[in-house]
């Protein structure tokens, strides 16, 4: 198999931890899902359950985070860096509709709030306090970057 880059690696750190919010170290195998639709990763659905289902023998439907890597290295093996970028420009272009370079702090709620239903609101303003550092009420492609490689 081959091992995830450093970005990739620091991306996928990311995912899991926002998927994460008890910080009990695993995630729900549902959300491996939402995170490699979220970034654009096209997979076989039949694959995933089988890989899942190996990285998760105790069948209690979640996941660590180094099984988590490995499922998603998996169907991120082809990727390099430039497709990745490729992928998260494509998913704030989702957002970014109007095509302005930037999206509103209330889309990226949508999309934090989608990630992981579990969030408070006081969880979602913190994590938007923390994206939108220049406290501008919207997110532009780079602070969308940072937020999920954690560059």
């Amino acid at each position: 198999m081959a091992e995830a880059g450093d970005q990739q690696m620091q991306l996928l750190k990311r995912a899991f931890s926002m998927f994460d919010t008890a910080k009990r170290g695993a995630i729900d195998c549902e959300k491996v899902r939402t995170i490699l639709t979220t970034l654009g990763h096209t997979y076989d659905d039949k694959e995933l359950e089988k890989m899942l289902e190996d990285e998760d023998p105790e069948g209690n439907g979640s996941v660590n985070f180094d099984s988590f890597c490995r499922v998603a290295s998996h169907f991120l093996e082809n990727e390099d860096e430039e497709a990745l970028q490729k992928e998260l420009k494509e998913a704030f272009r989702l957002y970014d509709k109007e095509g302005n370079g930037y999206i509103p702090i209330s889309s990226l709620r949508e999309i934090l709030a989608a990630l992981d239903d579990q969030l408070t609101n006081d969880q979602l303003n913190e994590m938007i306090a923390e994206i939108d550092t220049d406290a501008s009420g919207t997110v532009d492609f780079d602070e969308f970057m940072e937020m999920m490689t954690g560059d």
